[in-house]
């Protein structure tokens, strides 16, 4: 028997396990915490496409649909792609292997967007990032699931989700400033290149956990087959509700986090600096302490009643509705950005609530799968149709609303599609307790 797949029935209780690197507090959150700033990394290459996006489309004479197209589908359609077959891998291979090497493609990648010379060119390098991204969460949430209980998952899946709010805070500001200073080129190959450097520092000091340590889970080194994973999901209420949640927050969310720079910029004539700073605070810090308190309270109110890993991100998409609504209807720049602050607090709750709920219903080894399976939903809706909506939505009213269209377009779009999400995650609590219970093991 391979000693990675002991399982808890034959060694005891799982810290006591004499193989597992995770026996400490310290190598555990050592672990997370190196996983949660590759996942930063993940969204700093990817958010700086979005403050850079106005000076890319003057310089490369762009279109609102074709800047959309970027930073949606043609990007989402080779990340989830490409998550399927990399999570099947990682649900039977090396998980940080596969992390490191994903964590070095996309960062060459972008570091290799400050050369392109046409649309076409950043068009392929884009659909590099997307590629190695797609190799970043499933394995990392794998690895995570294996090193904490069930009873602390969504904890720290909610401060691995931090990474996102980071890496939006990084990309901003880093992005902003770059590009006002040194142009957008630069930016590119500054923000590239160090994450070539973490690839190899992730490789050399992360070690494997034991699969399925804290589920008892079987010693077989098989994956569980694709078919049988995509049945056990989809015969679960609960996962079809959170899926479609999740992808209708995260087209908010995306569409937010890729437009708001233009939408300031053309209605409010802001500096990229300037506003780079803010949308890090707002975006990037508001949403990190949002993501990791979501994930915190779950897992503390889920003690009396699992319908709070639903319940909870339902309550904050509806909350967020009023605020999304008066961002784009106020004239004054900051009163925007301050009303953006409980959006940016909110709305990321639901991403820690809802891996945690998905590697819940499923067993040990379906896990990475489960996730490329979540994000390939969450993505085609979110990352691939947000952004592109929105964008396609501008371009229809340009010619009746000139450089005001695309405040229009994300007052029409996206208040109705947050409703829609929180609605879904309300429903998920109605089978949340009998999908967990009826988990395989």
């Amino acid at each position: 028997m391979n000693d990675a797949e002991t399982t808890e029935s034959e060694a005891g209780q799982p810290q006591n396990h004499p193989d597992n690197p995770y026996s400490t507090k310290a190598a555990s959150w050592y672990a997370l915490c190196l996983l949660t700033i590759v996942y930063s990394f993940n969204f700093i290459d990817r958010q700086l496409l979005a403050i850079l996006q106005e000076s890319i489309k003057a310089d490369l004479s762009l279109s609102d649909s074709q800047l959309g197209l970027l930073t949606g589908f043609a990007f989402a359609i080779f990340y989830v792609t490409a998550g399927i077959p990399i999570a099947r891998w990682a649900d039977r291979g090396n998980r940080r292997n596969i992390v490191a090497l994903s964590l070095f493609i996309w960062s060459f990648m972008t570091a290799l967007s400050g050369f392109v010379q046409n649309y076409a060119h950043l068009l392929l390098a884009r659909i590099g990032v997307g590629v190695g991204e797609a190799g970043g969460s499933p394995p990392s949430h794998s690895i995570i699931s294996d090193i904490f209980p069930a009873e602390s998952r969504a904890t720290a899946i909610g401060f691995y989700s931090m990474g996102v709010s980071i890496g939006i805070l990084f990309g901003f500001l880093a992005g902003g400033w770059l590009n006002e200073f040194f142009g957008w080129r630069t930016a590119f190959m500054v923000v590239g290149i160090p994450g070539v450097i973490l690839a190899i520092v992730l490789r050399f000091t992360l070690k494997e956990p034991i699969r399925g340590l804290h589920d008892g889970a079987p010693s077989s080194t098989d994956a569980v087959p694709f078919g049988e994973v995509l049945r056990v999901l989809w015969s679960r209420p609960t996962f079809k509700h959170i899926a479609l949640g999740a992808g209708l927050n995260a087209f908010c969310g995306y569409a937010t986090a890729n437009w708001t720079a233009s939408f300031m910029i053309r209605t409010h004539a802001m500096s990229t600096g300037e506003l780079g700073t803010w949308l890090s605070m707002i975006i990037g810090v508001g949403g990190a302490i949002g993501v990791f308190f979501g994930g915190f309270l779950a897992d503390r109110m889920a003690k009396t009643d699992k319908r709070w890993y639903a319940w909870l991100p339902s309550i904050c998409g509806f909350l967020i509705v009023p605020f999304m609504i008066s961002i784009y209807l106020v004239d004054n720049a900051y009163l925007a950005l301050s009303l953006s602050i409980i959006p940016g607090l909110l709305f990321q709750v639901y991403l820690g609530n809802t891996i945690a709920t998905t590697h819940a219903i499923v067993g040990p080894r379906m896990r990475a799968t489960a996730s490329a399976v979540l994000f390939l939903i969450l993505n085609i809706i979110g990352l691939g149709a947000g952004p592109w909506v929105v964008g396609v939505l501008s371009d229809y009213l340009a010619p009746s609303l000139g450089s005001e269209s695309l405040r229009y377009a994300m007052l029409y779009a996206l208040p109705p599609v947050m409703t829609w999400s929180a609605i879904h995650y309300w429903l998920a609590g109605k089978t949340i307790r009998q999908d967990i219970e009826n988990a395989p093991r």
